[in-house]
């Protein structure tokens, strides 16, 4: 029986239940399954398969040392942040030199994409819109190198040619942690002066709507993931869950020109398996913030949405069976937010009112964020699941009055519809996806 090595970093709860999906796949293929992870549980009721638990610090040697220990025919990686998919990219490098194929966009390109000055200069080169941006060396600022008086005043100017507010991003971090908004020259001056530790995009802050989606494939065929709303950006920066996330089965027509130079970027980089790209949408333009080398946190939004099971679509493109179809779009509304820390009482009157996909709790970098609800809605069952969910809060005040009220104003039909708005800004570190 074939032996599959699936790569994961964090917790498998953001990625349930769809995991599970790949049982299925497994029984098709002839094939059992591993999860190598370095973080949460992986027993028989989260993962269909076997697991090993790694120490987070381990390296790439030690991944493939236990897979192969394991006797792995193939591997898959799910993990997630950036510096995980690096790793998870060196990884595939040394398994496939062994002869143990790998489902992991190369290492070249997810260096790419994991540095955000390099992703900005093959966006440009790839004709897709993203925030005007320089390059912020911290090796200058802090006379780490050769000495460049003026390099500071070159900053300042470059900065003014951008135009104010900016951000300042670390370069190699990922899932928006360490981003400093910066509204003046003055607090321009403030951050150089703060000796910054590591290297910075300096970037236009782009005021609009906030959107992600996910792109999945192999070989130059691409399914690209329907939109998904986040929130709005434009001021500080607020936590990525506090606003409502959706997908609406309403196609986005004005989305499919950037859609396609990005798949003609990862074809040109030769991606393989999931990439998430997050961008703002502001007058009439997709500006490309950063693309993530990897599955997102919003992944399970794009199943519940389309029925597509990216996690399923790994396997496939691992057994040589990808495509399987064009194009994913939105059957269904697919819903995501913040709510009270689901109790087992709550949880069976969710099942028994709306369509759930998973109410957890959130726990980020071990703080508890409270719970977070994911479900979806059949076109024709909006009013009824308003409904079910105004009674539920009026009961239980599990979901705070203004969410719900977001909730209600995307599913309420009607030409004129409002969508939420929520507080500006970029965003932090999410959790796991």
């Amino acid at each position: 029986m074939q032996r599959i090595a699936f790569l994961r970093s964090a917790d498998l709860q953001r990625a349930d239940p769809y995991i599970h999906g790949i049982a299925p796949a497994l029984a098709r293929l002839g094939a059992q399954a591993r999860l190598f992870h370095t973080h949460g549980e992986g027993g028989p009721g989260l993962f269909p398969g076997t697991s090993e638990r790694l120490e987070p610090a381990a390296t790439p040697d030690e991944f493939v040392e236990r897979v192969l220990a394991w006797g792995a025919d193939a591997a898959v990686a799910i993990s997630l942040p950036d510096e995980n998919a690096l790793r998870d990219a060196v990884v595939k490098a040394k398994l496939e030199a062994l002869g143990v194929r790998t489902v992991m966009t190369p290492l070249a390109a997810t260096r790419v994409l994991c540095d955000k000055w390099e992703t900005k200069r093959v966006l440009d080169a790839h004709g897709i819109a993203t925030p005007p941006a320089v390059l912020l060396d911290s090796d200058l600022l802090n006379g780490r190198t050769l000495p460049v008086p003026a390099y500071r005043d070159a900053v300042r100017l470059a900065a003014q040619d951008l135009g104010y507010p900016l951000l300042a991003k670390p370069l190699w971090d990922s899932t928006s942690t360490g981003i400093e908004f910066l509204a003046d020259p003055a607090a321009l001056d403030r951050h150089l002066a703060a000796r910054p530790a590591a290297h910075a995009v300096l970037e236009k802050c782009v005021g609009g709507r906030l959107c992600s989606v996910d792109i999945v494939g192999a070989g130059g065929h691409y399914t690209v993931m329907p939109l998904i709303r986040t929130g709005t950006a434009g001021g500080p920066p607020a936590f990525t869950f506090d606003d409502l996330r959706y997908v609406t089965p309403a196609g986005n027509d004005d989305f499919v020109p950037t859609a396609r130079r990005l798949v003609d970027l990862c074809t040109h980089l030769g991606v393989e398996g999931s990439v998430n790209v997050d961008m703002i949408h502001a007058d009439g333009v997709y500006h490309v913030l950063e693309i993530n080398p990897r599955i997102g946190g919003a992944t399970t939004l794009s199943i519940a949405a389309t029925g597509l099971n990216t996690f399923v679509a790994l396997l496939d493109i691992l057994a040589g069976a990808w495509p399987t179809r064009a194009g994913a779009p939105a059957e269904r509304f697919a819903i995501e937010c913040l709510t009270a820390n689901p109790t087992p009482a709550l949880l069976a009157q969710l099942r028994a009112r709306v369509d759930l996909v998973t109410c957890h709790d959130l726990i980020i970098d071990g703080h508890d964020h409270g719970g977070i609800l994911t479900f979806t809605v059949d076109p024709g069952d909006e009013r009824r699941t308003v409904k079910e969910l105004t009674e539920l809060c009026e009961q239980t005040g599990f979901i705070p009055a203004s969410m719900l009220d977001k909730i209600r104003r995307v599913l309420t039909p009607g030409p004129t519809r409002e969508r939420p708005s929520s507080r500006a800004g970029a965003r932090p570190r999410t959790a796991t996806g």
